[in-house]
């Protein structure tokens, strides 16, 4: 099985390059970009060692299907995707924030709250919750946008305004798309069955416009419990069944690695990859309902610059 986990494209009018953790986005002057989905996986803000087959594919399709179940809610940076690995949309302006949306307590909220933490990016938790408790209602928590190599950091409301990451007028508009895509993802995570736990969102600008941009609702960037038994494992304070990156986090956990100064990454066997691969298949599965069609190519890059390229001179 190929992966694809570098890329080197020369698109027709490409002007800039910029290679992130897990995408690589090649810009065609200031309007459009191309932006590939890479089999990287990163955890812990570091980039794995292995590539994982059709994680790209598995993240860009996913992300497609929400963008446009979501463009009546706001407007979306995509226009085409000409390739199974690539979208291309609009080039925006990114706020330097990822507003996090959290429907229930876990994963590094859980931790935090668990050492005595009753307030994140200046919103008050209440006493008394436990481990996977749904909120009363969902809360933002963002985080600064870090550099590759540098971790994200949470953030207020009242700090992003004061060091004028975003105007009032314009954080309002980025809250009330946050809420209003959250319930949209939780509905449409109901109807197959999983409870959407919690995930983030990326915003920018284009002509003035606030567009909401790069992936929503895929197993990167958000988090699933599966609906059936929630209620009996939460009560008996059990493990939930989840979908998401965090079993891949709680791997390297196990083995040693948190992504601090000293520690290596575990050996990332064929069995690990292909085991990794497998759950976002079923991820795919689960939250679009339909069967995942491996889209099988002896070279990737090739076939995605033959696509693109199609795409370009229409």
């Amino acid at each position: 099985m190929s992966t694809l986990t570098k890329t080197d494209f020369h698109f027709s009018g490409q002007t800039d390059v910029y290679h992130g953790k897990v995408r690589d986005v090649y810009f065609l002057g200031d309007d459009r970009l191309v932006m590939v989905a890479t089999d990287r996986i990163s955890a812990f803000d570091v980039i794995l060692p292995e590539g994982i087959p059709y994680k790209g594919q598995i993240l860009n399709q996913i992300a497609a299907k929400f963008l446009d179940a979501s463009a009546d809610i706001c407007p979306t940076w995509k226009l085409a995707t000409p390739d199974p690995m690539v979208t291309v949309g609009l080039r925006c302006e990114g706020f330097p924030v990822e507003m996090i949306v959290r429907g229930y307590l876990c994963g590094s909220a859980w931790r935090a709250y668990k050492s005595g933490v009753r307030e994140i990016c200046g919103v008050r938790l209440p006493e008394g919750m436990k481990e996977n408790q749904r909120f009363p209602v969902p809360i933002i928590t963002p985080t600064t946008k870090a550099e590759i190599g540098a971790h994200d950091e949470d953030i207020s409301k009242a700090e992003i305004l004061a060091r004028g990451l975003a105007t009032p007028e314009e954080y309002a508009l980025l809250e009330k798309y946050t809420l209003a895509l959250f319930r949209r993802g939780t509905e449409i995570a109901a109807k197959r069955g999983l409870i959407l736990v919690d995930t983030k969102y990326e915003f920018g600008k284009h002509d003035g416009k606030i567009y909401l941009m790069d992936e929503i609702h895929t197993p990167d960037s958000s988090r699933y419990f599966y609906s059936e038994g929630y209620e009996e494992r939460f009560a008996k304070g059990e493990p939930q069944k989840q979908l998401s990156k965090e079993f891949v986090r709680e791997w390297l956990m196990e083995n040693g690695f948190q992504g601090k100064e000293g520690q290596a990454v575990p050996e990332m066997t064929p069995a690990i990859v292909e085991s990794i691969s497998n759950r976002y298949i079923e991820l795919y599965e689960h939250i679009t309902g339909e069967p995942f069609v491996k889209e099988e190519h002896a070279n990737l890059a090739e076939r995605i610059e033959k696509n693109v390229a199609d795409y370009l001179a229409q």
